[in-house]
């Protein structure tokens, strides 16, 4: 799979959040301040994870047909992904 810029962006976005996650607790920022960053960073970990999965799975499914192959288990594969990163 090739991850685009987009994905590399989204990651190095999340990188500098969590370096100012970092500066905050290091400051002594607020607990409530603090966690709504860590909360603002996981939900864009979540979303760069669906982004990367939902690709790759159109990836495999075009393969998959070009095959002749069934695509039901590139999808069933896509979604144990994403419920066992929660």
């Amino acid at each position: 799979m090739e991850y685009t810029d987009q994905m590399k962006n989204r990651v190095k976005r999340i990188e500098g959040q969590l370096r100012g996650i970092l500066k905050m607790m290091e400051e002594g920022s607020e607990c409530k301040d603090v966690i709504t960053q860590m909360s603002a960073a996981r939900t864009a970990m979540d979303r760069t994870m669906g982004v990367v999965v939902s690709s790759n799975l159109v990836e495999c499914v075009k393969r998959a047909e070009e095959e002749g192959e069934d695509t039901a288990d590139y999808v069933n594969q896509a979604v144990n992904l994403l419920v066992k990163s929660r």
